[in-house]
């Protein structure tokens, strides 16, 4: 059975065109993917953020508070540390007999790396009782949040 003829009693032949069309098709097929799902990375997704609904918790007796404010400095129980102090203190708790609890709480301007690299010093020093405070939503003078 011959490709590409008619007649079967012509020469044998080697066929060696190279069909493009079917590779044509499946790069515009791709194309027409990338396009349509391009949009889909840029956009970035709209979540709401739960509220908190619950009382402001008490600073427990075992307990730090560490504080960063919008500028990134850290606060160790309302005194101002730095690097070198916040890792000192840390290794200090750390040796404590109960862990005390660390109560982090970040302005919500801070920049996240500086939050992540209280968490990271914490876990380096082996601290491994962490908590986030968030402050409720404050209620308006009608009674509505």
């Amino acid at each position: 059975m011959a490709f590409g003829a008619f007649n079967p009693h012509r020469q044998q032949s080697m066929m060696s065109d190279i069909s493009v069309t079917p590779m044509v098709d499946v790069m515009l097929v791709l194309l027409i993917i990338f396009i349509l799902t391009a949009p889909m990375f840029t956009q970035a997704v709209k979540i709401e953020l739960p509220q908190v609904s619950a009382s402001p918790a008490t600073q427990a007796p075992g307990s730090v508070s560490i504080a960063i404010d919008a500028g990134g400095a850290v606060y160790w129980d309302q005194d101002l540390v730095d690097a070198a102090q916040l890792d000192a203190r840390m290794a200090r708790a750390a040796a404590m007999a109960p862990q005390p609890e660390l109560q982090l709480r970040a302005d919500k301007n801070t920049r996240y790396e500086v939050v992540a690299q209280v968490m990271a010093a914490a876990q380096l020093r082996g601290l491994t009782r962490l908590g986030f405070v968030t402050e409720p939503k404050k209620e308006k003078q009608d009674g509505q949040r």
